[in-house]
């Protein structure tokens, strides 16, 4: 297997959208189900954003704020957002969802209750998918940063995402395991979880396509689970010399890599964008050399994309916040983004009129992700990243890499 020389990360980006018009108007609207909070003669309109701030996946809602409250900073300094019946700023209403379906149902409401029809959120998969029957049927348009399972957008409804969806992401992994040349590979993931079934189920069916192996599979079920030394013992009698792991950060640094490890596993840990941030829940004292070879499929990196739109949104980013921002940051970053291209062209903030300029696939967006446009069903359509971890004797911490960019051959 060919060895490719791993790039220090730069986290970068900002971002240019081309629309075309859709007419309309905007009056004063009203707080209602499908009609944002507007107030009228040059006021406010205000976005509502969902995400874990708190819990044990508050790094995605944290950073997923960052990046709105960035982007809707810059958007104002700029002279806000032009409608038909004038120039308005923007603000926005957070809601912490925990991590936690139930706790997302109630923050929609919320919303709803407060008058917001455009909303960016929720995070995860589980989340995001307890919202979008929610988000069709009272009118609100919905862009989640980084729900990335399948199901959650469908052909010209309300929900729309900035990333790319779960079956994207197994294709470029499997894509990326026949690259190299391996040919043996296993899969841990967690059965019910929407986000890790359906990445495992992406993952298996391109390994059909593709004519890889896979000698070994194994779950459990729970995306709390904390022993993974079962699972890991098949994978290495197995033969396996990469393994598909499609977990949240929280689970891959404390947990799952050092356990791996502990059990001979001495091949690739490969696995989605929720392996971002790994770096972040890495135990005090660890043995920092167990996380060479773990890699992870993601959105962006910004040495590989190096527009004026992305060093303007890591100049801006690291100006704010005095630090690097990460993956969330950026989709939430494009969402708002997206969010105002949308309104200047209907000249509307209205929820229907916004919904109908997204649906418009001929649109291109030149995003901190790369440029863009939607599918038929509100999904990007765009390439991938492969990033990981390395870890050099000596050093004080394991350092994020990006490796290349990944495409479907």
């Amino acid at each position: 297997m060919k060895k490719k020389k791993l790039l220090s990360l730069l986290l970068a980006a900002s971002m240019t959208l081309s629309l075309a018009a859709c007419g309309g108007s905007s009056d004063k609207e009203e707080a209602s189900g499908n009609d944002t909070v507007v107030e009228e003669g040059g006021g406010t309109i205000t976005l509502g954003m969902i995400g874990p701030l708190t819990g044990s996946l508050a790094v995605y809602g944290t950073h997923i704020e960052k990046g709105v409250k960035l982007a809707i900073e810059e958007i104002n300094a700029a002279g806000g957002v032009t409608l038909s019946d004038g120039t308005y700023q923007m603000a926005v209403e957070t809601k912490d969802d925990q991590g936690d379906s139930t706790e997302c149902v109630n923050a929609i409401n919320a919303l709803i209750s407060d008058g917001v029809g455009l909303v960016v959120g929720s995070a995860t998969s589980g989340c995001t998918s307890a919202i979008t029957s929610i988000a069709n049927s009272e009118g609100v348009v919905l862009i989640t940063p980084s729900g990335t399972a399948d199901s959650l957008t469908t052909t010209m409804d309300y929900v729309f995402r900035t990333c790319f969806r779960d079956s994207f992401q197994g294709e470029l992994a499997a894509q990326y395991a026949l690259d190299e040349g391996y040919t043996k590979v296993g899969i841990v993931y967690c059965s019910a979880d929407t986000y890790s079934a359906g990445l495992r189920d992406a993952f298996v069916a391109a390994c059909g396509k593709l004519g890889l192996e896979i000698v070994a599979e194994e779950s459990v079920a729970t995306m709390t689970e904390v022993d993974y030394t079962n699972q890991f013992n098949k994978m290495v009698s197995s033969g396996a010399e990469l393994v598909f792991t499609p977990f949240y950060y929280d689970v891959m640094g404390p947990y799952l890599v050092p356990q791996a490890r502990s059990a001979g596993f001495t091949g690739v840990l490969l696995g989605a964008d929720g392996v971002d941030n790994t770096e972040t829940t890495i135990p005090a004292g660890a043995d920092l050399s167990v996380y060479n070879d773990v890699m992870f499929v993601n959105h962006y990196a910004t040495e590989l994309a190096t527009s004026d739109v992305s060093a303007n949104f890591v100049a801006s980013y690291q100006a704010k916040y005095g630090e690097t921002p990460n993956n969330f940051d950026a989709l939430a970053y494009d969402a708002v983004y997206v969010y105002k291209a949308a309104m200047e062209a209907c000249g509307s903030a209205d929820a229907e009129s916004v919904q109908a300029a997204l649906a418009d696939t001929s649109v291109v967006y030149d995003s901190t992700c790369g440029t863009f446009s939607f599918d038929d069903t509100g999904t990007p359509i765009k390439n991938g990243v492969l990033m990981g971890y390395t870890y050099t004797e000596g050093d004080d911490a394991v350092s994020k890499v990006a490796i290349e960019s990944l495409s479907l051959s």
